[in-house]
């Protein structure tokens, strides 16, 4: 077993404002977009001179809303409806990935739509630096210590201060390392071969995505309020099979 390092989520306090290590992780995630976005534009690889202020607007607003929308109406909407209040209460956890990306791709396509860029060409081009966001918002899983795993005897399983005095999986450090790491790697080297076949990396990102987080979920202790919702599955395996489904068909079909 291996010590779990108990560091506070509040890195320090200004005043009645905490900064947490939460909202570093998206700060973090959001800068290095928005410095991938730069250089691409720099090189004349994306038409949209002028508006890069403006498209990581859109995608702070999609990525936020359709996380909090999504995890309040998958994860835990009958709290919600009796704390009406708390749903702006950010800072106490409760985003979700697969709304966040919902609200990412309707963000993106009213962007295109308003400034006639083409969805795909922006998409393909972006989504291969959207792994270090995982990689970081999974780290501060951890640092929050939420998330964890299920009870495990393994080496390196940990107790979890929040988890009760059982060792568990450090399921957060497992999704940061195939959801960051290996998905970033995968993504960058897929870009010589996929980057002119419209589509296909934004595909290929959803598929391993789904692939990735399924396959992580069998470690990861359910959501209490939940559980597991059918045949021993959890609710983020229900919704990352889908997008298995659609990004691999997508993926192989000779047109996106």
């Amino acid at each position: 077993m291996i010590q779990y390092p108990d560091i506070s989520p509040v890195i320090f306090h200004a005043g009645p404002f905490a900064v947490r290590w939460y909202g570093i992780a998206y700060l973090i995630g959001f800068a290095a977009w928005y410095l991938y976005i730069s250089q691409k534009r720099r090189r004349r690889r994306l038409a949209i001179e002028g508006k890069v202020d403006t498209l990581v607007t859109y995608a702070i607003l999609g990525v936020i809303l359709g996380g909090r929308i999504g995890y309040i109406l998958i994860y835990n909407l009958p709290y919600y409806l009796a704390h009406p209040l708390n749903m702006l209460a950010v800072w106490q956890g409760g985003m979700s990935f697969h709304g966040g990306a919902t609200g990412l791709i309707i963000a993106g396509i009213l962007f295109c739509k308003r400034y006639k860029v083409d969805f795909y060409s922006l998409a393909d081009e972006t989504v291969s630096i959207a792994p270090v966001g995982l990689f970081f918002g999974r780290i501060a899983n951890f640092i929050n210590d939420e998330l964890y795993g299920r009870v495990s005897n393994l080496p390196w399983a940990m107790v979890f201060p929040k988890g009760g005095p059982l060792p568990r999986h450090p399921s957060e450090l497992y999704e940061a390392f195939l959801e960051g790491i290996v998905l970033l790697i995968i993504m960058q080297l897929s870009k010589r071969f996929l980057l002119d076949k419209k589509g296909k990396l934004l595909w290929l990102f959803i598929m391993l995505y789904g692939v990735f987080r399924f396959l992580v979920e069998f470690t990861r202790e359910p959501d209490p309020q939940l559980g597991f919702i059918v045949a021993g599955l959890s609710m983020g395996q229900l919704l990352s099979i889908p997008m298995i489904i659609i990004g691999g068909y997508l993926l192989v079909r000779k047109k996106a």
